[in-house]
Formats: C-alpha cells, sequence, structure tokens
C-alpha cells in the first residue's frame, strides 16, 4: 500500500533540483501511506512529475522502488494498492515474444511489464486487486490514470489552472503551488446530505475524484480528461440478472464458499505479518473463518471494545475468535480514549467526512499496526447480501405505503413524530422479548422518526434516498448552496429488471460502499501505514453475488442468507445471531455531555455568520433540541461539525 501524487504541465520548472524539491514538497503529505521509501521522477522537457511513498508489503527489496520504468522504457509508474494474480500473470506473459527478465518479485514490475505486452485496456482488463496508479506513457506523452474496479483505492485529479494535478489525497495536491483551494458549495450540500462527498466531486472546484472502474487519459496537447469505463457494477448487475445461477441452494452455498476462499487466500500472500479484523458480525466472521482454514496457524485477529456496553460487540467477537482458534487481540477503549482521536480526524480524512463510525475504525486500526501491516476486512457483505436493515425495512414500509393514501401518511408520520425517539427505543427494549429478533434494530426510536420523514414518498426509490440523507433539503443550510446530480439523483444507471430493494444494493454499492465505507477504512488505515484489504470485494465475488437470486440473500426477513450459511459451517448459529449492531459511538451523549464546550464553539452563531457556508438558524435549532433531549440530531450536528472542524485547520 503507498501514496501517490504527482502534475502535468503549469510553468517549466527552471531545473532538475526545483523539480525534484517541488515532487518532495508534494511526497512528504503522504509519508503516512508509505513511511518504507520515497521516489521521484520528472521530466522537465514534458513537464511532467510523478512521486511515490512506499508502504513495503510484497519483495521488501530496493527492486521494489518507484517510480518505476517499464524494460522497453515506454512507460513510468507510480501505483498504490496490490495486484493479486500478479504471479499468474508473469506467467502469462513468459509466454509472450521478449519475455521479461525479472528484477525483483513486485507486483509494480508485473504491472509495467503487461503494460509493454498487453497495453493500458488489455492489462486493466486481466489485472485482480484493489489499486490506483498513474502512468506516464513517453511514446505518447500521454498520462493514464486508473482506479480498481470497487473503489478501495482513491485518486484526486483535476486542472488547477494550467497545471493538472493528480494524487491519493487532497493533502499532495494542495502542496503544488497552482492549488486554488476553492471550496465548492455543491459538493458541500452533497456532503450534508450524504455525510461524505460523493464521487466524482470532492470539496474542491476543479477537481475529481476518479470513479471505481474507471481509466482517465490526457496530454498536453489533449487537455481534455477521457475518461472511460473498463468495468462497470452496474453492467456487472445487470449481467448477473441474465444469467442466474441456476444450482440449488447447497451449490450455491458451496460456490459461494469456494469463490470466497479463492479471494481470501490470494489476499493472504504478503511478506510482512498479515491479520483481519474482527467485529463478530456475519462479515467479519465470514473472511476470518475462511482465513483459518487456509492458515496452518492461529490467524491475528484484532477487535475494538468498548467500555459503554451499548455500543460494544468485543464479547461476541471474543466468543468467534476462540471457537475458531485466532491469536486474538482486543483493546476496550473508554469515552475518553475515544474521543482522543477526534482533533485529528479532519487530517486523517483530508475533505469533509462525517460518518462517526470514522472514530472505532481509526481505533481498531491503531491496534492491528501494533501487530501487523496488513488487515482484512469484511467490508462489502451487506451491500452484495441484502444485509442493511434499510434494505428490510424499505421494502416492508413500501408494501404499506403503496396501498395508503398519501393524507393518512402524513397523519401517520405526525404521530410517529410525536412521541420522542427516546420513549420509542424504551418500548422497543421492553419488548424485545415478544418482538422478533429479525426486526429489532439498536436506537429503534431515532429509526421511527428517520423513517416518519420519507413515508411520504412517491416511490420507493424515493423512499430510498430519504432513509440514506441526513439533511434531507441540504440547500436550506448551505448559503448558496445547490443539488449536483449523482448516481442517487440525476444520473440515472440502467436498473431493468431490478426490484426496489436489488436497486438499492446496486446503489449502495456504487455510492455508499466507495464514498463512505472504503474511504473511512482506506484514510483510518493508511493514516497508521496499515494496509486494508477486502476480499468480499474481488470482482469475482461481487459479480458472482449478483447472479444469486434474491431469495437467497433476503429470506423470511434474515438478510444475508446464502453468506450466514457459509458462516455456519465453520462458526455456530447462536454465536453470531443477534440484531445487526453496527460500529458505532455514543456521539450524542458525548455531544450533550463532554463534547458540548467543543461543540458549542464550532457551531457558535456569530461564527457560522461570519464564515459563511451555513445559515445558522436550522443549526442552531438542531443544537438545542439535542440538548434539552427533545431529538437526537447527532448525525446532523455530526456533519457540520467535521465540516468546522476541517475548514479550520484548512485556513
Amino acid at each position: 500500500m503507498c501514496g501517490l501524487s504527482g502534475f502535468l504541465g503549469g510553468s517549466a520548472l527552471s531545473n532538475a533540483a526545483a523539480s525534484e524539491l517541488l515532487l518532495n514538497r508534494m511526497a512528504i503529505k503522504l509519508a503516512h501511506r508509505g513511511p518504507d521509501d520515497s521516489g521521484c521522477w520528472f521530466d522537465n522537457d514534458q513537464r511532467i512529475g510523478l512521486v511515490h511513498r512506499r508502504l513495503a508489503i510484497l519483495d521488501l527489496s530496493s527492486t521494489g522502488h518507484q517510480p518505476m520504468q517499464s524494460a522497453s522504457g515506454r512507460f513510468v509508474v507510480v501505483f498504490n494498492g496490490e495486484i493479486y494474480n500478479h504471479k499468474l500473470l508473469r506467467l502469462s506473459l513468459s509466454g509472450v515474444n521478449a519475455a521479461p527478465s525479472w528484477k525483483g518479485g513486485s507486483d509494480t514490475e508485473t504491472l509495467l511489464a503487461c503494460f509493454d505486452a498487453w497495453g493500458v485496456s488489455g492489462t486493466l482488463a486481466r489485472v485482480e486487486g484493489m489499486f490506483a496508479f498513474a502512468l506516464w506513457d513517453r511514446k505518447a506523452n500521454t498520462l493514464f490514470l486508473a482506479r480498481d474496479r470497487l473503489g478501495e483505492k482513491p485518486l484526486y485529479y483535476g486542472w488547477q489552472g494550467d497545471t493538472f494535478l493528480f494524487g491519493s489525497e487532497l493533502k499532495t495536491l494542495k502542496a503544488h503551488p497552482s492549488f486554488a483551494a476553492d471550496i465548492d458549495r455543491g459538493s458541500l450540500s452533497l456532503y450534508m446530505r450524504h455525510n461524505c462527498v460523493p464521487s466524482p466531486y470532492s470539496i474542491y472546484k476543479g477537481i475529481s475524484k476518479l470513479p471505481p472502474g474507471y481509466l482517465l487519459s490526457v496530454s498536453l496537447e489533449d487537455q481534455e480528461p477521457q475518461l472511460s469505463a473498463y468495468w462497470s457494477g452496474a453492467e456487472a448487475a445487470m449481467a448477473g440478472l441474465a444469467n442466474r445461477f441456476s444450482g440449488d441452494e447447497k451449490q450455491a452455498v458451496d460456490a459461494l464458499e469456494g469463490i470466497l476462499t479463492k479471494s481470501i487466500s490470494k489476499q493472504m500472500i504478503a511478506d510482512v505479518p498479515l491479520g483481519a479484523f474482527l467485529s463478530g458480525g456475519v462479515d467479519s466472521s465470514t473472511v476470518v473463518a475462511l482465513m483459518q482454514a487456509e492458515s496452518s496457524r492461529p490467524v491475528n485477529t484484532f477487535t475494538i471494545g468498548f467500555t459503554n456496553g451499548g455500543y460494544d460487540e468485543a464479547a461476541h467477537a471474543k466468543a468467534v475468535a476462540r471457537h475458531l482458534g485466532t491469536d486474538h487481540v482486543e483493546l476496550y477503549v473508554s469515552s475518553e480514549q475515544a474521543r482522543a482521536v477526534i482533533p485529528s480526524l479532519h487530517t486523517v480524512y483530508d475533505e469533509p467526512f462525517s460518518d462517526s463510525s470514522q472514530i472505532p475504525t481509526l481505533l481498531v486500526s491503531q491496534l492491528a499496526k501494533n501487530h501487523v501491516s496488513v488487515a482484512l476486512s469484511g467490508d462489502g457483505g451487506d451491500e452484495l447480501f441484502c444485509g442493511y436493515n434499510r434494505y428490510r425495512a424499505a421494502a416492508n414500509i413500501w408494501r404499506y405505503l403503496a396501498w395508503t393514501p398519501l393524507a393518512i401518511r402524513k397523519l401517520a408520520a405526525m404521530g410517529i413524530t410525536s412521541i420522542s425517539p427516546s420513549v420509542w427505543t424504551s418500548l422497543a427494549e421492553a419488548l424485545s422479548a415478544v418482538i422478533p429478533r429479525s426486526v429489532q434494530m439498536v436506537r429503534m426510536g431515532d429509526k421511527l422518526h428517520k423513517a416518519a420523514g420519507v413515508i411520504s414518498s412517491q416511490s420507493i426509490e424515493s423512499l430510498y434516498f430519504g432513509l440514506v440523507s441526513h439533511w434531507q433539503d441540504p440547500a436550506s443550510v448551505v448559503i448558496g448552496g445547490r443539488a449536483l446530480p449523482t448516481l442517487l439523483a440525476g444520473n440515472e444507471q440502467p436498473a431493468g429488471g431490478l426490484s426496489g430493494v436489488q436497486r438499492m444494493m446496486l446503489l449502495d454499492m456504487l455510492t455508499y460502499l466507495p464514498d463512505d465505507i472504503l474511504t473511512k477504512v482506506d484514510r483510518a488505515a493508511m493514516a497508521v501505514s496499515l494496509e486494508a484489504r477486502v476480499p468480499l470485494l474481488d470482482h469475482k465475488v461481487v459479480e458472482f453475488a449478483w447472479s444469486l437470486p434474491q431469495e437467497m440473500k433476503l429470506r423470511n426477513s434474515q438478510t444475508k442468507w446464502v453468506l450466514r450459511e457459509v458462516l455456519y459451517r465453520h462458526v455456530p448459529k447462536e454465536l453470531i445471531e443477534r440484531p445487526k449492531m453496527g460500529f458505532g459511538v455514543p456521539l450524542g451523549d458525548w455531544l450533550r455531555g463532554p463534547l458540548r464546550e467543543w461543540a458549542e464553539e464550532l457551531l457558535a452563531e456569530q461564527r457560522l455568520r461570519e464564515e459563511g457556508y451555513f445559515h445558522p438558524q436550522p443549526i442552531r435549532k438542531k443544537w438545542a433540541e439535542h440538548l434539552a433531549g427533545q431529538r437526537n440530531w447527532q448525525h446532523h450536528l455530526w456533519d457540520v461539525l467535521m465540516f468546522q472542524a476541517w475548514l479550520e485547520s484548512d485556513a
């Protein structure tokens, strides 16, 4: 895992020393992503510069140093990620004309040999892995940027004046003197709705995120970036529907276990210590169970526990680890220790980001880094196997809403919101003995109030859009805000033949997964120089998952049925079956207690007016209601607070 950056164009630098100084200034901003080595390459005549920071995972020797040139001399690359099938690619290359004479064992060298043999597009069609790279073609004087299929690795780009900048994180772009740092209020509006800035946008004008599965080319002669998709999640979903898995249930479970085992086995290859995050839930437990089945010694597993019992799943993870026989490490964190990471969040995430599970994700990454350099994660199972409660809830809600007049629905919403979330939650807990476990939820009251806000929806799609939105009308709070088109609203994806729930799953896979979940994991892990791998997102797993009938995913209100069946071959059902909790912290209580003074300073009405990004009134109203215990506005307030903290550091 590494960090990359560079520039194309701009004013010609006076000499080699000036180019190296500028590139090193950009590189130092990525030191956390690659503490083991640093390098730069430039061609002042072509006004191109590449820089790399290395976290050595495969081939720890100097032969893995980047930037790296191909044997032909045509290509120069800076690469971030892992190519899991690179040894097989080397075997394939041995059969082509002028087979490579290998200098080392790095996947970067393999990648360059593939470019020489098959070109950029031909290589992307063959590689399996997580990656982002910048490739300079010295023959065509063209820069290529590419990002992996599901978006595990980040890549920003854009023209700033006459300079084209690109890099793994925004902070490295900001180190270039051409960077303007103009905040885009449309992007800020999207952030307030989704708690992250969705692709292809960034918080800054003129800077974009390269979408997952895309290749970009740009040159000084043709300055308009040309983007093309070499793999499409939407097309994979549609192909799955058109080529349904035809076997029975046992065959489906067998096939899924086989393809997951292959993915996990490939991703366990490393020349450094390796382990896995373990929450005790279905996804991470499945990954760990299959890792342990493939390993001749105990797998290293890591869990964060909280002294606040309502948010603690460490005991469940420990039970799974004990059953599987892993070498388990857990760390119980107090509220004070968890809150201590908050001042660093704006630096870690580099762009406004307010998924509050960023806090435990950073903590578990810190824990794992004390023992290993690579950790496998269970992310992706919810999107592929229908795991989120909102899928089931939206389907159930819409089943009744579709037959209920709008006027009655509005009355129902008023009835729900007339009772405070805390009362609803207490009532649900009191009735937990008679409520089916499959429909039990943590913090039921907050979820009911959110549902009340969307039951006037005209379609299941608009209902889903409401469920995944924090601020329902960001333009009412962002001064000069506007709605930019996204895959959720404005840029439609082909979805013929998809049910409402399947469409939600697809949209989550294309948006929420890369923009929130994978961003959260990548930044938290990279902040401590830890490589995180996500085996459920091998594109072959994704393609197979979409071929499975929906009833093998959501069955009798049980989510992830087929994935659970794989897990139950390795772990007793009673260790797993419980209400879905998520990876949270008691943020609402903190804002009323130990974080109140910090929050009050960032939310001060005068400050909001002077900064000029937010209308103070709606924010102050939610803050007052939250402090009074009338509503739990923790997520809405955290959106504002994380932007404010980021803005303060960005000034």
